[in-house]
């Protein structure tokens, strides 16, 4: 008996020590793939067609195809696919850092336009591209899908891939399209999970009146709430740094304090079951303009380039990933003995987002240029075509909510099911490859002269120094505008395009009297043994 007992346990060690192998030669050979994008990334810098996630893209399904080929056709992946990995580590970062880096002045400038582009917008790519699944797909012969599955389809593909999109559009060059399309990319990616929980969570067997008015409520509670919750992490965090000033013992507790703050407001949304991506996102904004002033020089330089490579590593992981799951033998064997469907559902998905776009980036642009007076604050209809091109491209947070919808642990022996896994693969691959390849050569024909944008505003310095511009700031505006009388509106357009230019000299009038000295923000600098004490206002 104690033999067979000790047989046993040496079974369950072996058992235990080979799958820790395994994990390790797995995560070894991923590791080794991120440092062989990035290599291949920089040597294809200069190249006008490729670039970082498309790089990781054609890497990641090469990867597959020898994994495929070395397992004898049973298995294309390193990692099995996680949810948890996208939604808790992988994605916090790369939102953080947009929100910590993006120049404000731009984004708040363009907040209403964003807000119609990434809510409003996202709600009418949702309900076309529902309706036109349950519409298409129930004459088709994929499976059993219920109307639950159909408007998750809607929710899944109105996420347009942010992450890539950044990669392609220039902060400096078309600071106007890098504003609309980032910041509508971040609402939008919010606005499409808040969908999906939604249609998750609803019983949408008896669908009324007042429960379309209670989804609506309840997306208005969940972007105010995860807005709220970010801003006050972000002036919690400081608040701390500027009483306790970490830095005068170690610049590591304050860069400590930054990163587990901004992640800890991340995982406070989702355990309330709130917007994370909201919230980690205004809290990026908020660290940016306080935060970030109340520490150190050193601290300053490490907490830049840390977000940002973070955020670079995840988003070469996530593309990575897509890449070789693209080739996961368990779902294409179920369109094997039928791939004409498959690749008439990823081309009816791929119309349906078109069309979906198309539908809410014209009218709402026309909506927008009414509330504006200057020529150049007007969205032109070269700009509306690359807006409406840029978002096309579909990617990781896709990805993540249809394994969320039609898998379970990352597996599924349902054929509809299967189906929509790879017309979704599907349409992430195409849609970043062709879409992400095809977007910087139509900037350039559609814009051929980006220059001047970047001269209008040559006042706005670019980062680490736009850091240091004032949270809803004008370029028009200066210290002595504060005073001024500002006129009255006497037409609708005034009325609708007035606002703008009001909330930026009162919020910098309040900013100034009320939340720098309990905040700090620009114009503060701890004081260093040794160091000169006199702030430096760029």
């Amino acid at each position: 008996m104690a033999f067979d007992v000790g047989m046993l346990l040496g079974n369950i060690m072996n058992r235990l020590s080979t799958s820790d192998h395994q994990s390790v030669v797995s995560i070894n050979l991923f590791v080794a793939l991120i440092c062989a994008c990035i290599v291949v990334g920089h040597l294809l810098e200069e190249n006008r067609w490729m670039n970082e996630s498309i790089t990781a893209l054609l890497i990641g399904l090469c990867t597959g195809v020898v994994i495929l080929l070395i397992s004898g056709g049973k298995n294309s992946r390193i990692l099995v696919f996680s949810e948890d990995l996208f939604f808790i580590y992988l994605l916090p970062p790369i939102i953080f850092n947009a929100g910590f880096q993006v120049k404000k002045k731009s984004f708040f400038r363009n907040f209403s336009t964003i807000m119609l582009f990434g809510a409003v917008g996202t709600l009418i790519s949702f309900i076309i591209i529902s309706f036109g699944a349950i519409g298409i797909f129930k004459k088709m012969n994929i499976g059993d899908l219920d109307i639950g599955d159909y408007l998750a389809i809607g929710a899944i593909f109105s996420a347009t891939d942010s992450v890539c999109t950044l990669q392609v559009l220039s902060q400096d060059d078309t600071p106007l399209l890098y504003s609309l399309v980032f910041g509508e990319g971040v609402v939008n990616d919010a606005t499409s999970v808040v969908l999906f929980n939604a249609v998750q969570n609803f019983d949408l067997s008896h669908i009324n009146t007042s429960k379309a008015l209670q989804l609506v409520g309840n997306f208005l509670y969940l972007f105010a709430s995860s807005t709220i919750l970010g801003v006050v992490a972000g002036l919690l965090s400081a608040y701390i740094i500027k009483k306790l000033y970490f830095g005068r013992h170690s610049t590591d507790r304050e860069v400590a304090i930054m990163i587990l703050m901004a992640y800890l407001s991340y995982l406070l949304a989702e355990l309330f079951y709130l917007s994370a991506i909201l919230t980690v996102f205004f809290c990026g904004i908020v660290m940016s303009h306080y935060t970030w002033h109340n520490v150190t020089e050193s601290s300053r330089v490490t907490t830049k380039h840390a977000f940002a490579t973070l955020s670079f590593i995840a988003e070469i992981f996530i593309f990575l990933y897509v890449g070789m799951d693209a080739l996961d033998i368990e779902k294409w064997k179920f369109v094997s003995d039928s791939p004409g469907i498959s690749v008439q559902v990823s081309s009816i998905l791929l119309g349906l987002v078109m069309v979906g776009r198309a539908a809410f980036v014209f009218p709402l642009s026309f909506l927008s240029n009414l509330t504006k007076k200057s020529p150049e604050e007007k969205i032109g209809f070269n700009k509306q075509i690359v807006i409406w091109w840029a978002g096309l491209m579909r990617g990781a947070v896709s990805v993540a909510l249809a394994y969320n919808q039609f898998t379970r642990g990352g597996h599924t022996q349902l054929r509809g099911n299967a189906i929509m896994i790879t017309s979704t693969i599907t349409v992430v691959l195409f849609s970043t490859g062709v879409f992400g390849l095809m977007t910087k050569p139509l900037i350039r024909f559609m814009l051929p002269s980006p220059k001047h944008l970047t001269r209008m505003i040559s006042s706005e310095p670019t980062t680490p120094k736009s850091f240091i511009v004032p949270l809803l700031d004008s370029a028009q505006d200066s210290e002595a505008d504060l005073g001024q009388h500002i006129p009255r509106p006497n037409s609708l357009r005034m009325l609708l395009s007035t606002p703008s230019h009001t909330v930026h000299r009162y919020w910098r009038k309040f900013d100034n009297a009320f939340m720098r000295p309990v905040f700090g923000g620009r114009g503060f600098v701890p004081f260093v043994p040794g160091s000169p004490t006199e702030p430096s206002d760029h």
